[in-house]
């Protein structure tokens, strides 16, 4: 379905039509069931704050708090944030340890709610599945301005789950 939407949408990542039709991708790890944690979420005063972004873009968000999770046995955090812009909803990018080898390297997206990638609670944790990770539109062309992960969302491990670049043949 993404690859759909990437070779036939309007707004498609890539703009060139030639490279669009001819795009064979996205590329994903294999599914990983322990990619899916349930985070302890901590919510801070918020602040307003700018995110960097692609295309010397800057995005105007809100930190709202902060998710704690244990990920490949290691303790992890992710900082929380509201866009203030295109719709607002909360968003979460990340970079672990694959970035810039495996996946883009700028970081990939988790969750995004004006997208509809949030999956909720469960038992009133909130549920990350980095099998649902993608790039953002920014890996595909760099003319597009994307926001990109903070520093306090670098992961201290390998997220081998969800979209990736394309794999060596």
């Amino acid at each position: 379905m993404r690859e759909d939407l990437i070779r036939t949408h309007p707004q498609s990542p890539i703009r060139d039509p030639a490279a669009r039709a001819a795009f064979q991708g996205p590329w994903y790890f294999e599914h990983d069931p322990a990619a899916r944690v349930l985070a302890e979420v901590e919510n801070a005063e918020p602040e307003r704050v700018i995110v960097e972004g692609s295309a010397d873009g800057r995005f105007e968000m809100t930190r709202v708090g902060t998710a704690r999770f244990e990920l490949s046995g290691q303790p992890c955090a992710l900082g929380l944030y509201w866009v203030e812009g295109y719709g607002g909803g909360l968003f979460v990018s990340f970079r672990d340890e694959t970035s810039g080898t495996e996946t883009y390297g700028a970081g990939r997206y988790l969750l995004d709610t004006v997208k509809g990638a949030d999956l909720g609670l469960d038992g009133g944790r909130l549920v990350l599945d980095f099998n649902l990770a993608y790039q953002p539109s920014c890996s595909y062309d760099p003319t597009w301005a994307c926001p990109l992960a903070p520093p306090e969302n670098r992961l201290p491990v390998a997220v081998r789950a969800g979209e990736r670049l394309r794999p060596e043949p």
